[in-house]
């Protein structure tokens, strides 16, 4: 009687973990196969490179996108608590002050480092 409860899981684990590798023995078996050299190489656009193809990028960039995620996250993470804000009580009124204070710290540290200056 147990085991039946869990039969369900097994199944859905196995079918979990053997479709993917079934998409990708279909894949290859009918991709085409006609390689030549200029199907394997590299695609830029179109276009050759010329010179080094490697750019640096300064840190700052990824920290001012890594920042944006994180803000855009906590509007995600808020939307659903303003809808039922009504509803809920004074302890999600303090956990999402908390949350919100988390982040204005850290929105207030990356401001004075400079994380957030572009040139």
């Amino acid at each position: 009687m147990i085991l039946s409860n869990f039969q369900f899981i097994l199944v859905l684990a196995v079918v979990g973990f053997v479709f993917p590798f079934v998409g990708v023995a279909v894949a290859w078996l009918l991709r085409p196969k006609k390689p030549y050299p200029l199907k394997q190489t590299t695609y830029e656009c179109g276009i050759e490179t010329y010179g080094d193809a490697w750019a640096q990028f300064r840190a700052q960039y990824y920290l001012y996108a890594l920042i944006f995620v994180i803000f855009d996250i906590e509007a995600v993470f808020l939307f659903p608590w303003a809808v039922a804000y009504n509803k809920l009580g004074l302890f999600s009124l303090i956990v999402v002050a908390t949350f919100v204070i988390v982040l204005l710290e850290s929105l207030i540290y990356a401001w004075r480092t400079g994380a957030l200056e572009w040139n």
